[in-house]
């Protein structure tokens, strides 16, 4: 990606393999993944002031703090860099506490479609933007708009398929990414380590998602691991936000 188009560095050609060769061990060796009718069954489903299922309901409002505050940020400031990408970055989020919200209000597949729709534009988003500032920054357009694509279209394809081996892969794809880049590539920008915990945070969400009633007993009924799941979740994007407020390019 430096230099001739047609040219890959030994270290862009380990993130092509790196984001390729999962997608396809997914689709050549894993077999169609259909959603399990379980995930609709979360352990808090008490209703308070006449929301069903509050806990997992409320708990996104978390969601739409922190992104109206990055999304704030990004518009009266013009973060430097990949300046697109993390406006559309949260955006996503902003929307992930509308789309979640309704999810978790009656959830079936149908209203899941819609919970997952804004995550993965918060996703790509990310992704992008992380290409782009740290190996090409002149690709940046074209491939946010091919990475809204195709996280668009592994909703699109699990909703008409059941199968969610796509939208897998978007949503664990930039995770990787964050790695490979802090381990393979020298920051344009300063304070990454905030990357590093915005990761943690969301590793720690899913945790939280797979303990769901476990937490739920745990607590004496006080909160759910869904719950905590969103709180926690929500943590990932406040600390990008933290970066990119505080950061400063670094001189070559």
């Amino acid at each position: 990606m430096n230099g001739s188009p047609a040219t890959l560095s030994s270290r862009e050609l380990a993130l092509v393999l790196l984001l390729l060769v999962p997608l396809g061990i997914l689709f050549t060796a894993v077999p169609p993944i259909p959603q399990d009718p379980a995930y609709h069954l979360l352990a808090d489903t008490r209703t308070c002031l006449g929301i069903p299922n509050f806990g997992n309901v409320f708990s996104n409002a978390a969601f739409l703090v922190i992104g109206f505050i990055g999304l704030r940020h990004c518009i009266l400031h013009r973060v430097d860099g990949a300046s697109r990408s993390w406006t559309l970055f949260f955006f996503g989020t902003l929307l992930v506490a509308f789309g979640s919200g309704y999810y978790h209000w009656s959830p079936d597949n149908v209203t899941l479609a819609w919970d997952r729709l804004p995550m993965t534009i918060a996703f790509m988003a990310l992704f992008s933007a992380l290409i782009a500032e740290h190996v090409r920054p002149d690709i940046e357009r074209t491939l946010l708009r091919a990475s809204i694509a195709i996280g668009i279209l592994s909703v699109v394809w699990w909703r008409y398929t059941d199968d969610l081996r796509l939208y897998a892969w978007v949503q664990f794809g930039p995770m990787l990414v964050i790695v490979f880049l802090l381990f393979a590539y020298r920051g344009r920008y300063g304070h990454r380590v905030y990357l590093v915990w915005a990761l943690a945070f969301y590793m720690l969400a899913k945790v939280a998602e797979f303990g769901d009633v476990a937490i739920y007993e745990i607590t004496g009924n006080a909160i759910s691991g869904h719950t905590l799941k969103h709180l926690l979740a929500a943590v990932a994007p406040y600390f990008v936000y933290v970066m990119l407020r505080e950061r400063k390019a670094i001189s070559a």
